[in-house]
């Protein structure tokens, strides 16, 4: 079953939502379900005619003239079929991978739910936070089998170093278009962006979540699936499945 799975946003631009500066909407239902959020904000709901159009499309894409999965990108100018635009489509790029983690239900030590984001890629892991390139390589030589990951209001190219040295990113804007979404994606690292509750303080090396406050080099557990955040460290157990790309 053909499943439409990405971002879109009203009254904005493409580049807002690459930018990860504008809050994003999830295109189906299914979609919304999977990131725990809202069903009734996706585009299949607010917008049935623009989706099936949309959805319509696709499947004349992969299942009559056989192409590969498509990365797809549209606009639209009002609820009708009429009003929605293809500007352009392209393959993409398909990871598969054997090995996948989840948390473990059955938790040892404390841990606290703090917040879900939308999950980007890969699976479950925890790790202590950081906010800065210099955090990093501390932590690098003072625990180098300790998974690190770096928490950020929203990313800007120049964060490139910190995100490929990082093990994971966590975000408070963007969504799974977002500029953070795709580089985390690409590098294969653990990523939950669009953490709306989120507040980062770079400067102070610390960030707020739910009420409670974050410190560099404490322990975090962030879920690339289904976007959960906890304080603490999440036992980690491994599943096997395949990964396959949506549309």
């Amino acid at each position: 079953m053909l499943v439409l799975w990405g971002d879109f946003t009203l009254g904005n631009q493409g580049e807002d939502v690459v930018s990860g500066l504008v809050k994003t909407l999830p295109i189906s239902k299914k979609q919304a379900e999977v990131e725990n959020r809202e069903p009734e904000s996706s585009l299949e709901a607010q917008f049935p005619e623009i989706y099936h159009t949309l959805r319509q499309w696709a499947k004349e894409l992969i299942y009559e003239k056989k192409w590969s999965p498509q990365e797809m990108e549209f606009t639209f100018e009002g609820p009708r079929a009429k009003d929605l635009f293809f500007l352009q489509t392209r393959d993409m790029g398909i990871r598969e991978r054997k090995k996948v983690y989840s948390f473990d239900l059955v938790q040892e030590g404390h841990v606290e739910f703090l917040a879900h984001g939308i999950g980007v890629s890969g699976g479950a892991m925890t790790g202590r936070a950081v906010f800065s390139l210099e955090e990093i390589k501390y932590w690098r030589q003072k625990e180098p089998q300790t998974s690190l990951i770096l928490v950020r209001g929203d990313t800007v190219p120049d964060d490139i170093r910190e995100i490929y040295e990082a093990d994971g990113l966590l975000t408070a804007k963007g969504g799974s278009t977002s500029h953070a979404a795709i580089v985390a994606h690409r590098l294969g690292k653990t990523c939950v962006v669009g953490c709306a509750d989120l507040i980062c303080m770079e400067r102070e090396k610390s960030c707020s979540l739910s009420d409670r406050i974050i410190r560099s080099g404490d322990h975090i557990s962030i879920d690339g699936t289904e976007g959960s955040v906890y304080l603490g460290r999440m036992k980690i157990k491994e599943i096997e499945r395949e990964e396959n790309g949506g549309f």
